[in-house]
């Protein structure tokens, strides 16, 4: 269907940001330049862009502890950073990773090439002015950095007299970091009218999206239901999909919980998060791949769309009047797009937002439809994308594991206040006495119903006795590998002990280890395994 360009391709990347890098330049850029995307989108793509390492952007209304949850995750305090009751951070604040701790300002940041905010300069003084780079030498911001941007206020004063357009600059940051982070504040919950404007601008980035239930140690766990339920009822009006938008509750400070009834669930969701956060370094380069992809489709669309304006256009007289009609007529041109190209609905841009766009531009000095410039996205998105999504996976292989170090995180890694620690299967990791023990007795009354013989019962004896769980034979069947230590076939009084201790496990809730834990190996087992 399309033009080979010869021996020239495959082309050959070291790395995968350096062959996105190099993609846009060459395939995607060219398309998006030729049909003035940039006027209408997103600004082109800087170098820094495909170098940078994760970010998380934090929204939310003022009060919802937004810096409070940065402190909390680095354990340490930033530059520039204010914590109140009040509306205090009235900036957006990128905290980075640097040798020395300072802040730069927002004119010296966007001309900085090391650093990707260049394109914020469309924005303008007023937005400049509210705009900072705190840097530090802290061991999570070695593997992401993290905005923290103004509490949203209620009421239009406020919005007006920001001087900047608040919801497209979230926009902007939204298209570039790797997770979203809304918090709200359980204490006071309410999303007001700038809140639901700035969540309906991040339409596009749902994937990234994650919701943070914030200061739940404040309420009791009656009310704490009922917030949940107003909050996953007010997201569902804003937010429309059809999917459930994952909502994380706890308490994110150092301090002691007011009120500790939930402490398990708020422990559980904390560490939920984290490991969401911590696989962020992981899951860069395929984000950033994924973005591309998106944006090399809209790209495209966006082609079709503008050439598609230029060729209704008359060459002499009635121009003014033409266009009222095409841009009156946009969705008819989708339509007709859509059947001619195969295109997906949702891969065109909003309607009202494009008719709003296209008012201001001047449609005879839009360019006519390049199939050169479209072959070449159509080849990236065909063979190249195809080749570096390889390049990912060889890179996630030979590369260290990469994950979120320090601050809050390594609270949680190990030891006694590590998630779950001893609980379930580790019950018992710290005792002298097998713990199982505690419990045998009740056990060796089971056993020796079931008529052993030589002291040990069979598979199907013990499979009977088993199925009393109503476990799924699934689970039965790894209890019974886990169980059968010395792998004979049979139960012994230890081994049955054992496995009746790991049925209650999981009937309590609890996941099964993959292998069996030295702390729950039987006595009469343990220099039989060490041997082996």
């Amino acid at each position: 269907m399309f033009k080979k360009h010869g021996k020239k391709d495959p082309e050959l990347f070291q790395n995968v940001s350096e062959g996105l890098r190099r993609l846009y330049r060459t395939k995607l850029f060219p398309l998006e330049d030729t049909y003035r995307f940039h006027d209408f989108h997103s600004p082109a793509l800087e170098d820094a862009d495909f170098d940078n390492k994760p970010m998380v952007l934090l929204v939310g209304q003022y009060s919802t502890g937004k810096t409070t949850f940065i402190r909390h995750l680095m354990e340490q305090d930033f530059p520039g950073m204010r914590i109140g009751p009040e509306p205090t951070t009235d900036s957006f604040i990128a905290v980075m990773h640097g040798e020395q701790e300072g802040v730069i300002p927002g004119n010296a940041l966007v001309v900085d090439p090391k650093k990707p905010f260049r394109k914020l300069n469309a924005f303008g003084n007023a937005f400049l002015n509210r705009f900072m780079c705190a840097q530090m030498p802290n061991p999570v911001l070695e593997s992401i950095s993290i905005i923290d941007t103004p509490g949203i206020l209620s009421g239009e004063k406020q919005r007006i007299s920001r001087g900047y357009d608040f919801a497209a600059v979230l926009e902007w940051f939204a298209e570039r970091v790797d997770r979203i982070i809304l918090l709200f504040d359980a204490h006071k919950l309410d999303i007001s009218d700038e809140f639901s404007e700035v969540i309906r601008a991040l339409k596009n980035h749902e994937d990234k999206m994650r919701v943070v239930l914030n200061k739940a140690d404040q309420i009791s766990t009656q009310q704490l239901m009922r917030v949940y339920g107003a909050l996953m009822w007010s997201l569902g009006k804003i937010i429309n999909t059809p999917e459930v938008v994952r909502v994380y509750i706890g308490s994110f400070w150092a301090q002691p919980l007011l009120v500790p009834d939930n402490r398990k669930l708020f422990e559980a969701e904390e560490q939920d998060l984290f490991l969401d956060i911590q696989s962020l370094p992981r899951n860069a380069a395929l984000r950033k791949l994924n973005d591309l992809i998106k944006r090399a489709r809209l790209a495209k669309v966006h082609a079709y769309i503008i050439s598609n304006l230029k060729k209704e256009m008359p060459s002499m007289f009635g121009k003014e009047s033409k266009k009222k009609e095409l841009i009156a007529n946009l969705g008819e041109i989708y339509l007709k797009i859509e059947k001619e190209h195969q295109i997906s609905p949702g891969d065109f841009p909003n309607i009202n937002k494009m008719q709003e766009l296209l008012n201001g531009q001047d449609f005879s000095k839009f360019a006519t439809l390049k199939p050169k410039l479209l072959e070449a996205v159509e080849d990236m998105l065909a063979n190249d994308i195809a080749r570096l999504m390889a390049m990912v996976r060889q890179e996630e292989a030979t590369m260290p594991s990469q994950a979120v170090k320090g601050g809050a995180f390594e609270g949680t890694m190990s030891g006694p206040f590590g998630h779950g620690y001893g609980e379930g299967a580790g019950e018992g990791i710290d005792e002298l006495e097998w713990v199982v023990g505690r419990d045998k007795p009740t056990y060796d009354e089971i056993f020796y119903t079931l008529s052993p013989i030589n002291g040990k019962v069979s598979g199907a004896a013990a499979k009977k006795e088993m199925l009393k769980s109503k476990l799924p034979n699934t689970v039965l069947g790894k209890i019974w590998k886990l169980a059968d230590v010395d792998k004979d076939g049979l139960l012994d009084d230890e081994e049955f002990a054992l496995a009746n201790h790991l049925i209650k496990v999981k009937l309590e809730g609890h996941e099964l280890p993959a292998q069996l834990p030295d702390h729950l190996v039987p006595p009469s087992k343990r220099e039989t395994v060490v041997q082996t």
